[in-house]
């Protein structure tokens, strides 16, 4: 059976990729180390599918990893695994550096030592971020050759992931790509994130905060188109390329907010003029707008 470890795969996107591979028939190894981003809750579907199987273990732990792509030889890995949130990079960047740059290290180091010693070689998928790419000026947008100008330390950190892993297949000839998506919506999103948060906050009858003056703009797709891109990347992309995955649909924070109340409003779930939009102070080095060009995945895959 068709084998693929995904590490992250108790977080959001992580546990949407987990079952989308589960239902085109894979076996997946899921590796978390279940921290405040991961949820139980994301797989519980899963535990007892036959195709499924969960170690807890952080990817810093070379020696476990190793040992489960010599117990399992999976054709693949999906590198997930990553500290997200923005606001928290800003509070405690060390845990960003040492889960999405020495974390990210480990496991090339593990998947490079495997490929090593066996006739069939894993192929390396990671799944980074269009932040790496920093601020995009109005009316443009970044292919995969653009030079990364990364703002927080979280895009920083992944952009430091993506660099190294680039220099892994040109030193190493190493079985990787990377993929930039965009920004992803959808089921088990942690409820920090911005979407969710709005939701949630309308549920609870709060008001909803919102930095500066909520003019900046991000590019949306749903978690489940984003994961068949990644499954499509992992069949059909080239080593040693990027990909952008972005869907073209680019909205003010302000925006999404006020299409969501609608949503509610005509659902009868609120009365649209109790909940307020709080605008709060900026947060530091916040990015105006993301925009990629994804013709690339388009025309190639």
């Amino acid at each position: 059976m068709r084998k693929i470890v995904v590490t992250g795969g108790q977080g959001f996107i992580g546990s949407n990729l987990v079952e989308l591979l589960l239902k085109k028939k894979y076996f997946v190894i899921n590796i978390d180390k279940s921290s405040y981003s991961a949820n139980p809750y994301n797989v519980r579907n899963f535990k007892n599918n036959k195709n499924y199987i969960f170690f807890k273990a952080d990817i810093n732990n070379r020696k476990k990893i190793s040992k489960i792509l010599n117990r399992y030889k999976p054709l693949g890995l999906f590198n997930l695994a990553a500290e997200t949130h923005v606001d928290r990079s800003i509070d405690n960047p060390h845990a960003f550096l040492k889960t999405n740059i020495f974390g990210v290290f480990n496991l090339l180091e593990a998947v490079n030592l495997f490929n090593k010693n066996s006739k069939k070689k894993i192929k390396f998928v990671h799944v980074s971020t269009d932040e790496v790419y920093g601020d995009i000026k109005k009316n443009s947008q970044v292919n995969e050759s653009y030079n990364y100008n990364p703002s927080s330390p979280y895009s920083a950190s992944k952009a430091g992931a993506d660099q190294l892993i680039k220099s892994y297949y040109r030193t190493y000839g190493s079985n990787v790509i990377i993929v930039n998506s965009c920004n992803n919506y959808g089921p088990n999103q942690l409820p920090e994130k911005f979407i969710p948060k709005v939701i949630f906050n309308i549920i609870q009858n709060k008001s909803i905060p919102l930095y500066g003056k909520g003019t900046n703009i991000r590019e949306w797709i749903y978690v489940q188109d984003n994961c068949e891109a990644l499954l499509k990347i992992f069949n059909r992309g080239k080593i040693g390329n990027n990909y952008n995955v972005g869907s073209g649909i680019r909205i003010k924070n302000l925006e999404i907010i006020k299409q969501i109340l609608n949503i509610a409003k005509k659902n009868k779930l609120i009365n649209k003029n109790k909940i307020l939009v709080r605008f709060v102070k900026d947060r530091p080095g916040h990015d105006k707008r993301y925009a990629i060009n994804s013709n690339k995945i388009k025309s190639e895959l």
